[in-house]
């Protein structure tokens, strides 16, 4: 058996999450106290209680998304003690590559949720309210999806709209203007896709119009100490793997406005012989993306004790 973990973005949030992990592990409690003491506090409550529409906001979401995840990894590994097998490979979707990071010991929890609470305030700030769309497209090839954004933006002159996720071989997501989003879903509907649904975002993230983003996440990146790592970290802007410290911080500014590569990602690992993964935080969406793009791959979600218990009867054993 060849394992990798794998660790969720912006979108599996939901209130209680973390909670049932916390009670249940003491590494778990104290990843999420870690985070929360990193933020000054107030996050481990709205994660608890909500409300839900605070828990949405991206600069709330993501330091939250990322806490549950590292308590999820940590607990994992205390529970698998001896039997503990070292994946081949750590990667993350979008906000997921900070989680993998500091899994892989990359850099600190407590830096990280500084960073990404950063990153989610400056996706939010870097497009007006409303300008900004993002939609998935499903059952259209990616070239299409890809061939139909283009057509889409020379249509509506002056306005950005681009693949943002490369999700599965059906599911694509596409961002940028509003107007143009909604071209692109017309013409992607003309071109054969069985859906196409508009996704209840507060922002375009992974394209051209996030570039306001990147110098000011620089600025607060240049301030955190990344070490090198045994574990390769898979890129979603390359969909290759890294070690070298070096090129951390290149990597997760590119990522800002560039596609996620996780149909790639995946395919990279199965070709280097990974034959498990196990997605680590809230939801089972990445779970589901595997079995998706690879049904040879064996697939597990630890997001609470059940999950936990179960990956530790049938991978850890």
């Amino acid at each position: 058996m060849k394992l990798a973990f794998v660790f969720p973005g912006q979108g599996s949030q939901y209130v209680g999450m973390g909670q049932a992990l916390a009670r249940e592990y003491p590494e778990a409690r104290a990843a999420l106290d870690e985070a929360d003491a990193a933020l000054k506090g107030g996050l481990l409550r709205m994660m608890s209680d909500g409300p839900e529409e605070e828990l949405r906001k991206t600069a709330n979401t993501q330091p939250a998304i990322l806490a549950v995840s590292v308590a999820a990894h940590r607990a994992l590994v205390r529970e698998a003690g001896g039997t503990f097998k070292f994946p081949a490979f750590h990667a993350g979707h979008s906000l997921g590559e900070y989680s993998a990071l500091v899994a892989a010991g990359a850099l600190s929890l407590s830096d990280a949720v500084r960073a990404v609470r950063a990153r989610g305030t400056f996706m939010q700030e870097a497009v007006p309210a409303g300008e900004g769309a993002m939609a998935a497209i499903l059952g259209l090839e990616a070239p299409l999806v890809k061939e139909a954004c283009a057509e889409a933006a020379r249509q509506e002159k002056g306005r950005v709209v681009a693949p943002a996720n490369y999700n599965s071989p059906e599911q694509t997501v596409i961002a940028g203007h509003a107007a143009a989003v909604d071209r692109a879903i017309v013409l992607c509907k003309e071109k054969g896709a069985k859906r196409a649904m508009a996704l209840p975002v507060s922002a375009p993230f992974h394209c051209s119009l996030m570039s306001p983003v990147q110098p000011r996440l620089a600025e607060v990146l240049g301030t955190v100490q990344f070490k090198q790592t045994s574990i390769p970290v898979i890129a979603n802007a390359t969909a290759e793997a890294n070690t070298d410290p070096a090129l951390i911080v290149p990597l997760l500014l590119t990522q800002v406005t560039a596609p996620v590569r996780w149909v790639e990602t995946i395919q990279k690992m199965a070709l280097n012989g990974v034959d498990t993964l196990i997605e680590l935080g809230p939801g089972k969406v990445l779970t589901g993306l595997t079995r998706r793009i690879d049904k040879g791959l064996r697939a597990y979600a630890v997001e609470d004790p059940a999950g936990l218990k179960a990956v530790l009867a049938e991978v850890f054993r």
